[in-house]
């Protein structure tokens, strides 16, 4: 069943997405994840408290998180899976967490401003998905941005959700997406979170590290079947440069990326004013265009439909077997 709910979760969002009127009316769920991360932070993160003490509030705010969003999904989850065809509803509940057709759109986005010569809409396109500052990149700054998004996200948007419904159902997809907004929100070196954050990132960290790699081999895959694209390079790149990144996640999807297109990504980037100095992906080109955010979308659009292919062999494996 859980198979099933995987495939049909993915299936709606990619046809549906989440509505803009939805938003709207009741917004979204990672943003009402988002309000009850920042309550936290306000009552239990004290700029007085040590740093140990700050460590300590930072783990029992991930407990309260996780406790929260986890009865509350699988009480959901529990009460959908016993109406009858009860698996189509979870799997509606479920799309909302997913992200293939909004990161598309967000990705495509910046290419489109690329080619109208906006540079100035390109960063601004490109700042709605990227947490580095966007005010001073060029035209290949701006495009190896939006390519370097649109592969981390293809792992923690897409690949890891997904991965982690067929593993445990709404429960394992809520909890999964609730640590990755903890995550965004709290896990940065920052002097008000470097300690509070602590439990959020590496949390974040060990439930990333199957999907990080298994979106590596669907973007391997999805080279070999594209004559614009390099699988061999896109697989040697992942094994001589992804375990240099700074990520111990990140550097997988974008090193494929990067041999798969013959580019060369991450590096050094600036973020709130401070330089990051981060393992060069792939020794190709650094002067990324518009036409190779066009190429990272179609190699995405590409892994996604292996990623479906493959969730339809499974499901339809195991109802074989009952």
């Amino acid at each position: 069943m859980f198979a099933a709910l995987a495939l049909l979760a993915m299936l709606i969002e990619l046809v549906a997405g989440y509505p803009q009127w939805l938003v709207d009316t009741i917004g979204h769920p990672v943003a009402w994840m988002g309000a009850l991360i920042r309550t936290l932070d306000r009552s239990l993160n004290h700029e007085s408290a040590t740093p140990d003490r700050r460590r300590a509030a930072g783990i029992v705010a991930v407990l309260c998180l996780l406790v929260i969003v986890g009865a509350i999904a699988f009480t959901i989850g529990h009460e959908l899976l016993r109406l009858p065809y009860g698996v189509f509803a979870a799997a509606i509940v479920a799309s909302a967490l997913i992200a293939q057709r909004s990161l598309h759109r967000h990705v495509a986005d910046v290419a489109i401003a690329l080619e109208s010569g906006d540079i100035g809409a390109a960063r601004t396109a490109v700042s709605r998905i990227v947490g580095r500052d966007t005010g001073a990149l060029d035209e290949a700054g701006v495009a190896r941005a939006a390519i370097e998004s649109l592969t981390e996200n293809f792992s923690d948007a897409v690949v890891a959700p997904v991965l982690w419904l067929f593993i445990a159902a709404l429960p394992g997809i809520a909890l999964y997406k609730a640590i990755n907004t903890a995550d965004s929100m709290i896990g940065h070196l920052t002097p008000r979170y470097q300690s509070f954050g602590w439990a959020a990132a590496r949390l974040d960290d060990l439930v990333n590290l199957p999907a990080s790699r298994s979106s590596a081999l669907l973007l391997v895959a999805a080279a070999a079947l594209r004559k614009d694209t390099s699988a061999k390079e896109a697989w040697h790149t992942v094994w001589r440069d992804a375990s240099h990144h700074r990520s111990p996640n990140a550097g997988y999807p974008e090193a494929a990326m990067a041999g798969a297109l013959g580019l060369s990504l991450a590096g050094p980037r600036v973020y709130a004013g401070v330089r990051v100095d981060d393992a060069m992906m792939g020794t190709g080109r650094r002067d990324a265009k518009a036409s190779d955010i066009r190429r990272a979308l179609a190699l995405y659009r590409y892994a996604d439909a292996i990623l479906v292919v493959v969730l339809i062999m499974t499901t339809s494996a195991l109802i074989g077997s009952i």
